[in-house]
């Protein structure tokens, strides 16, 4: 029998997700009967303690006799138990200097530290995440806040809305104007922003129309990383190519910037690769980029409008393209920027059902299968008081010899 814990989320601000639903534990267990879960009591949590009681499991304050801890946010250090077995996004492995600590920690307490991040298949796919979700508000927080600033219409925060379908429901309320709407990224959190995009009926270009025709209504395309990079010496660019050798590349997003009115950025970014767009690109009469959406939130890099992240209450400000300040987002010329940081947590209820489903599909099995297929192993950063050998890479930024690191979100 393996005891499973599901802590509660203690960072601040609070965070209302969970890994398990009470009836994704009710299906769990019956399909898992050598798998038992307690229940740590919580306040904030989208589903009430009350509701994992009547589903049949135990709530407590106290979870220490228990084997494996499953949180979605970081760990407090004070809450640590030492020598059990975690998983949560420890936000570590890009060496975050604000998360040091808290590796130290794990590896001083025995802990084995498993990152939701690096559940991935052989191919080093990710698996499980909550990247959809972080694209559907983040996208109708982009049409939120443009509703807002140019007083078209008033939708309301997705946070105070109780489902996805409640959120959904809003969008039909409103009319889009005929904006041009300029996507990134082939991954989850780019489908999560399309979700929003198709609802609306919003029609979806290819990239020579979108670059070259006007339309009377609203227009979306949705690009990946050789449409808005290209290629110094002129040659044709290969995907495979600019993620192994980035430095290869330039940036060609301008000529999307010329176009569009409101970017949504739902493609990763990595250390290397060729800014979108710099502070002086914006300050051309050119750029015409009135919205952004910034899911991706990468600070002072890769958009320089980006330059902090906003929050669930106040997800909106404004970027002085003249000055590269902030300003208040109505300013009537500021380019309006939405860079919330933790947009899952705006759908509590969806996005933990969704992680659920996930994690249980490709991580508890391999509990009971010996894992066979490596999912525990490739997603194990710690033991024995060590980091496992795929991550020894961390062990100067755990020793505290990089001062200078960059810090990301």
């Amino acid at each position: 029998m393996i005891k499973f814990a599901i802590i509660r989320e203690e960072k601040t601000p609070p965070d209302k997700r969970v890994v398990f639903s009470p009836q994704k534990l009710k299906e769990l267990v019956t399909q898992y009967p050598k798998a038992s879960f307690k229940v740590q009591t919580s306040k904030i949590r989208v589903f009430k303690d009350q509701e994992y009681k009547d589903a049949g499991f135990e709530v407590a304050e106290d979870v220490s006799d228990c084997d494996v801890f499953l949180g979605v946010k970081e760990v407090p250090l004070p809450a640590l138990i030492p020598n059990k077995k975690y998983f949560f996004f420890s936000h570590t492995i890009k060496k975050q200097p604000y998360n040091r600590d808290l590796l130290r920690e794990i590896l001083k307490n025995n802990i084995q530290l498993y990152d939701h991040e690096l559940i991935t298949n052989k191919d080093n796919g990710r698996l499980i995440g909550f990247g959809r979700y972080a694209g559907l508000v983040g996208a109708y927080n982009g049409f939120r806040g443009i509703g807002l600033k140019e007083g078209l219409f008033t939708l309301p925060r997705a946070a105070d809305l109780p489902d996805l379908n409640a959120m959904l429901a809003e969008l039909d309320k409103i009319v889009v104007p005929p904006l041009k709407i300029l996507l990134t990224g082939k991954g989850k959190v780019a489908h999560g922003a399309m979700e929003i995009l198709d609802h609306l009926k919003i029609k979806k270009l290819e990239v020579d129309e979108f670059l070259t025709s006007d339309f009377k209504k609203a227009v979306y395309c949705n690009i990946d990383v050789l449409e808005y990079n290209k290629r110094k010496d002129g040659s044709k660019g290969e995907k495979e190519e600019f993620f192994e050798y980035p430095e290869r590349y330039e940036s060609d997003f301008m000529r999307f910037a010329k176009v569009t009115d409101f970017f949504i950025a739902g493609h990763f970014y990595d250390d290397g690769a060729p800014v979108f767009f710099t502070a002086e690109d914006a300050k051309s009469p050119q750029f015409n980029i009135k919205t952004i959406a910034d899911v991706s939130c990468d600070i002072n890099e890769p958009i320089a409008s980006t330059i902090r992240p906003s929050t669930v209450a106040e997800p909106f400000y404004g970027y002085d393209l003249k000055n590269e300040t902030e300003v208040h987002f109505r300013e009537k010329d500021s380019l309006l920027v939405m860079a919330v940081d933790n947009l899952p947590c705006e759908l509590p209820k969806d996005a933990s059902e969704g992680f659920g489903d996930m994690f249980m599909k490709h991580v508890i099995p391999a509990f009971f299968n010996e894992d066979k297929d490596g999912i525990l192993n490739r997603a194990k950063m710690t033991q024995d008081g060590k980091l496992t050998k795929e991550f020894n890479y961390l062990q100067d930024y755990v020793d505290g010899r990089l001062e200078n690191s960059s810090e990301y979100v």
